[in-house]
């Protein structure tokens, strides 16, 4: 077999392991899902649908569905219709239960959506929304790493193979002119995949010296002593990219198009009043955090987390483009055809409702 058809056919394999082999390994949990959501007096189901299934992460970035449940920012603009919540661990876990119908929309990161849409070649999602950027750190211990050229050498965490901070630490390294073979993760520096609940415990053993993480992953490293070598958004023009998008089953799309739009509705309103009154929403998320996990975030780790994520509406298309190059260049992707990957028309109808201005797909959207 020619030397570029073994790599070509290796890439393809690299590729879909973060949607099969972590798959398989059980990360992701539903939700409790007591129905309590509050339903307004005399409110209607939309479509006369009972439910919509809506997933996400328990991490901060996903702080636009952890304070759109708590609020009932969603259930609101859903009228009747029930918001029904599940959370998961990681992405894999949350486009199979995309794939089998298990939900209908989901808060994702952008590598496991650009995985899922290239696996069903552009049959199964579509990015419908925008919801955060930033809240992503490189955190070390001080006493192993001084600088960025320290980092060499080093065993470094990030979630799982092939996830979006995966990715984005595997092109930082190669930017500084280090080699890391993108499966074994070995080479000029290590890289040690590890769920981000447990990163924090390998940390203070010092099974790795330091990791490349979302928040609150980050400030709970930080707390334990850890310093803040590089912050993601210091690598991005205007310091912005996407770190969180709104995902949707392509069939639930095409059948249920106004409960999408209710959803998306409901997130725009949540955005609106995160960014007027940061402190109450970062209460409401911890809340969530608090009610999903049992566990609320101590305030050592929650103020510095929220401080770094912005909330915003727009899914900044144009940074989903360069992380997927960031993964081809990495060895975890083939080079993917991303056109149709975005349906923002539901959301810029919203928008326009609002009096806000529309969104841009960056040239990605429906074909």
């Amino acid at each position: 077999m020619p030397a570029s058809s073994a790599l070509r056919r290796g890439l393809a394999v690299v590729a879909a392991l973060p949607l099969l082999t972590l798959a398989a390994c059980g990360y992701g949990s539903q939700a409790k899902d007591d129905g309590t959501a509050k339903v307004a007096a005399g409110a209607k189901k939309i479509d006369g649908l009972d439910s919509v299934k809506i997933g996400y992460f328990g991490n901060l970035t996903h702080g636009t569905a952890l304070v759109g449940m708590q609020k009932g920012f969603f259930q609101k603009a859903l009228g009747a219709t029930r918001a029904a919540p599940a959370v998961f661990n990681a992405g894999p876990s949350e486009i199979e239960a995309l794939n089998s119908g298990s939900i209908d929309i989901g808060w994702i990161g952008p590598s496991p959506a650009i995985n899922g849409y290239t696996k069903s070649a552009g049959k199964n999602l579509r990015i419908i929304g925008g919801s955060a950027s930033g809240g992503v750190k490189l955190v070390v211990d001080p006493d192993k790493i001084k600088s960025l050229k320290d980092v060499k050498g080093k065993r470094i965490a990030t979630p799982q193979l092939g996830n979006t901070q995966d990715v984005a630490f595997l092109n930082w390294a190669a930017d500084q002119g280090w080699k890391v073979d993108p499966q074994s993760g070995k080479g000029d520096v290590t890289v040690v995949r590890s769920d981000n609940k447990v990163t924090p415990d390998a940390y203070k053993a010092g099974s790795v010296d330091g990791a490349w993480v979302p928040e609150p992953t980050a400030s709970k490293l930080v707390a334990e002593g850890g310093k803040v070598l590089l912050d993601e958004a210091s690598l991005w023009p205007d310091e912005k990219f996407v770190i969180t998008n709104i995902i949707v089953r392509q069939e639930f799309l095409e059948k249920h198009p106004k409960v999408v739009e209710a959803v998306l509705k409901g997130s725009v309103e949540t955005n609106k009043w995160i960014n007027a009154d940061p402190d109450a929403a970062k209460a409401a998320a911890n809340k969530q955090l608090e009610e999903d996990s049992g566990k609320a975030l101590p305030a050592d780790v929650l103020d510095p987390a929220w401080k770094s994520i912005r909330f915003t509406d727009d899914p900044l298309a144009s940074t989903l483009g360069t992380e997927a190059e960031h993964a081809v260049k990495a060895g975890l992707l083939e080079k993917p055809d991303l056109k149709g990957i975005y349906d923002l028309a539901p959301l810029n109808k919203v928008l326009k409702a609002e009096g806000e201005p529309a969104v841009d797909d960056a040239g990605l959207g429906a074909k």
